[in-house]
């Protein structure tokens, strides 16, 4: 059953960053504003950029220079807003197919740092020991800060079979060289397995071109294989920072029966729209439970928000990263393109999920080995990003948590209590709430 040919393709991921929903939508010039004072400061701007052309110590690269503003422009707007050159823009297009070059890390900038979001499955990143929340300092003894977010990720990106070096600044330790060589990135969007020879294991990394074509397989291979023996599926969107809007939609809508599944809501009334589930569940109703982190962003979250609204499926883990805006794709002719943040999103609840993130039904935190332990491995979320947009509804932001993922599955403790969840086993939170010596929780079991 393909749910997703019933939805409109509108969305491109984001390349190199925490990745982001993105909206693909064709914008016309906008109309010139009658406003005196702001072409006063245009008239400025022309001022300054003809003094510095005529003037400056050096010749400048006058294409160099406006693109640097423009990219100023936008990057004081928020942290997921940004030019993009046409490399740059080609370089995206590529990623949302699943297979580009470079190391295989979603990252984002900052403090003038490139922040490792996490590292992608099966890549010389993941390989090589990189970690969510590591601080890429230098690249290839180059210094990181000056640079956009954009000119960094093209600088770790290069020819197949290349070496790079990255200067990184890891919490507990002193700054480290990594060396690791570039390859063909091939994100295999989906892989699965079952667990405990009744329970389908789904793990979604991003949310490419190829989730629901790999997320319908794999049900497929359930189906053959376990037939009614099977007592539910979990979905790990552990650390999977997000890509297509679309997919995200076509995700949820294969679990969902009926009901809103997100709704974009941008700066008028009348750019809302409202995404509704169609018929048919790909599980046939069986249990679901969603598996999240403080690396889980955008796209899982939506996902995680939507099945969550509709009690579709528990949650465990710990809360999500907490990235609830919707970057729309303005193609500007050769020249490249403008990424936009142009809107919210909500869940069906009427939830707005930026800057606070999603919590899990049940919290359950890793066991930390013994190198890791004392030391933070949780994210800040995009609480944490300087001139991150604030969640408009008020209250207490405080996205993200813990990214730690063990290796060792017999280790993974929340895959382990969704695995008894959906045995009938009773699972609580494993953390105790301030000021409550109780656990609050309540006792939960798969029905």
């Amino acid at each position: 059953m393909m749910k997703n040919s019933r939805l409109q393709n509108f969305g491109l991921v984001l390349a190199g960053a925490v990745s982001a929903s993105l909206l693909w939508h064709a914008f016309g010039v906008a109309g010139a504003t009658s406003n005196a004072d702001t072409y006063k400061q245009l008239n400025l701007f022309g001022d300054v950029f003809d003094r510095v052309r005529a003037d400056y110590v050096e010749e400048p690269d006058e294409g160099k220079m406006i693109e640097a503003a423009i990219n100023g422009m936008l990057t004081s707007l928020d942290p997921h807003s940004s030019f993009m050159n046409r490399k740059q823009f080609q370089d995206m297009s590529v990623q949302t197919r699943g297979e580009f070059g470079g190391l295989g890390i979603e990252v984002t900038m900052e403090n003038g740092l490139v922040k490792v979001v996490a590292p992608i499955d099966d890549t010389p990143a993941k390989r090589a020991g990189v970690m969510a929340n590591d601080l890429i300092t230098k690249i290839d003894g180059v210094e990181i800060q000056g640079m956009t977010l954009n000119e960094a990720v093209d600088k770790m990106r290069g020819k197949i079979g290349t070496d790079i070096v990255l200067t990184i600044q890891r919490e507990g330790k002193e700054p480290f060289e990594q060396k690791l060589t570039r390859d063909r990135i091939r994100v295999q969007s989906v892989k699965y397995s079952i667990e405990n020879n009744d329970i389908g294991y789904i793990r979604i990394a991003s949310f490419t071109e190829q989730t629901q074509e790999g997320l319908e397989k794999a049900m497929d291979h359930f189906r053959t294989t376990l037939g009614d023996k099977a007592k539910g599926y979990i979905i790990d969107l552990r650390n999977d920072p997000g890509g297509l809007l679309d997919m995200a939609i076509s995700v949820s809508d294969s679990f969902l029966d009926r009901g809103e599944i997100v709704s974009t809501r941008g700066r008028h009334a009348n750019e809302t729209q409202r995404f509704n589930a169609t018929r048919g569940d790909l599980a046939n109703e069986k249990p679901v439970v969603v598996l999240i982190n403080g690396g889980s962003a955008s796209a899982s979250e939506i996902v995680a928000g939507a099945l969550q609204d509709h009690k579709r499926a528990t949650l465990i883990g710990t809360r999500s990263f907490g990235k609830g805006s919707v970057q729309t794709i303005i193609p500007l002719g050769t020249e490249g393109a403008l990424r936009l943040t142009t809107a919210r999103y909500y869940t069906p609840a009427g939830r707005s999920i930026q800057a606070k993130g999603i919590d899990a039904d049940i919290v359950i935190e890793q066991e930390l080995p013994p190198e890791l332990q004392g030391k933070d491995v949780s994210t800040e979320g995009e609480a944490g990003l300087r001139g991150h947009l604030s969640n408009e509804t008020g209250g207490e932001e405080g996205g993200g948590s813990s990214a730690y993922v063990p290796e060792d599955r017999t280790k993974d403790m929340q895959l382990k209590a969704a695995i008894d969840l959906l045995n009938g086993v009773k699972v609580v939170s494993n953390v105790k709430p301030k000021d409550e010596k109780a656990n609050p929780a309540p006792d939960t079991t798969a029905n």
